[in-house]
């Protein structure tokens, strides 16, 4: 599962790189609010990363909010992986 993970952030650093979304700041004070949670709950988590991307404008699916919080927290909250969670979740509005 690593291995997975691993590709996928080398895969998001090729192709994110051009059109991050996001500062390191407001993924870095994402990830400790999430780590602050424990990420106990896939639902609160998900929560959480529906409200940090409506605050910037952006609409997401509840549906695959949860299913971002549930990879989000395999990876053990990993920035990169957090970042290409966001990433894929944002619609722009």
């Amino acid at each position: 599962m690593t291995a997975m993970f691993e590709n996928a952030m080398s895969m998001n650093d090729t192709v994110h790189n051009d059109k991050d979304r996001f500062t390191a700041t407001e993924l870095a004070a994402l990830r400790s609010d999430l780590l602050q949670g424990g990420m106990i709950d896939s639902y609160e988590a998900a929560e959480l990363l529906q409200v940090f991307l409506m605050g910037r404008g952006y609409g997401v699916s509840p549906k695959a909010a949860l299913d971002a919080a549930g990879r989000v927290e395999m990876a053990g909250c990993a920035l990169p992986v957090l970042q290409h969670e966001l990433e894929n979740l944002a619609l722009v509005m």
